[in-house]
């Protein structure tokens, strides 16, 4: 099939607010050595594309200046070293950038094929989300059967993805969630219990829950004084993994209470890592996760899509704060 030259995508001039993301046409990007090209189907929407739109996230070396890090699709075209039989297979696939277009480069070890039991809209909303707890929830922070974790905004995309996957890897999940609405939703969802952080002071509605005992993993995106405050829910030997800073990157610890419990501090970012560590935790995934993907036991909880025209909205909803999981951009 002939390309297209040009394509439509989100690429603003200048950081802002929403009403920046207007859709322009862009060239149609070429894949390279162990590359595909993806004609893209929907666009998951994630908060470093917010922070990136602000001007508070820079991409990573060599990204595309297009937003989105994660989309679905069919692949149109290949590079080198890449199998020709790959051409016509639905996958979704985690990027660096150029996600929010109607075409995007993907390297091949960072694409999951998308099974019948997923539409292309469900398959758009698990890369970002799936490689981010998998990578710090089960590598990072090594849960196991029968581990309690703790995770805030238990309603967002991640908050979302800890439930589903925890429900199939065995762990008990509590959550704090900004209403009573979320705090229903999630425990609808699956958590355990859900704490109602501006009513509910959670260091004592975690130890409540847990007798006592605290939880075995906290997984943080707050950072700032929560921190201090997560380690005080972590049982001994309890694992607390950051994967953002929302109320601050700097803070205070107390080490003593580190070391009497002999807990471990973590944390990770994923988009900054090399296309090898991605292309492993792909692997893992495909082996580990996939096959309740594939029998249709783990589907992204969707809160709403917008057309990639619309983009401006997507972010208006993400920070509006009301989303129950993930905001999605479509281009069918």
């Amino acid at each position: 099939m002939t390309m297209p030259e040009t394509m439509l995508a989100i690429d603003p001039e200048a950081p802002g607010g929403p009403e920046v993301l207007v859709p322009v046409r862009r060239p149609v990007p070429v894949p390279g050595a162990g590359e595909v090209l993806i004609k893209v189907a929907a666009a998951g929407v994630n908060r470093p594309e917010v922070m990136q739109r602000m001007g508070l996230y820079p991409p990573p070396q060599g990204a595309p200046r297009i937003l989105g890090m994660e989309a679905a699709g069919e692949i149109v075209a290949i590079g080198a070293e890449v199998a020709r039989e790959m051409i016509g297979q639905p996958v979704c696939a985690l990027v660096t950038g150029g996600a929010y277009a109607e075409y995007v480069v993907a390297p091949l070890g960072q694409c999951l094929s998308v099974p019948a039991a997923l539409s292309m809209i469900e398959a758009a909303a698990m890369p970002e989300t799936l490689f981010t707890v998998w990578t710090n929830v089960f590598e990072r922070a090594y849960a196991a059967d029968g581990d309690w974790i703790l995770v805030h905004g238990g309603t967002s995309g991640i908050g979302t993805m800890t439930i589903a996957l925890a429900r199939l890897f065995h762990l008990t999940v509590l959550v704090t969630a900004g209403s009573d609405a979320k705090c229903e939703a999630a425990r609808k969802l699956g958590a355990a219990d859900a704490i109602n952080y501006r009513t509910e002071d959670f260091v004592e509605r975690v130890m409540d829950i847990t007798g006592g005992r605290g939880v075995d993993v906290v997984l943080d995106m707050i950072g700032g004084d929560y921190l201090p405050r997560n380690l005080k829910c972590l049982a001994e030997e309890g694992r607390h993994v950051s994967i953002a800073v929302q109320r601050g990157a700097e803070v205070t610890i107390p080490i003593w209470e580190v070391m009497r419990k002999r807990l471990v501090l973590t944390g990770s970012t994923l988009r900054p890592r090399d296309t090898t560590f991605k292309s492993l935790v792909a692997d893992e995934l495909t082996r580990t996760v996939w096959p309740h993907v594939e029998q249709g036991r783990l589907k992204p909880v969707i809160d709403s899509t917008f057309p990639l025209t619309q983009a401006s909205e997507a972010h208006r909803r993400m920070e509006s704060g009301e989303h129950i999981g993930k905001i999605v951009l479509t281009l069918e």
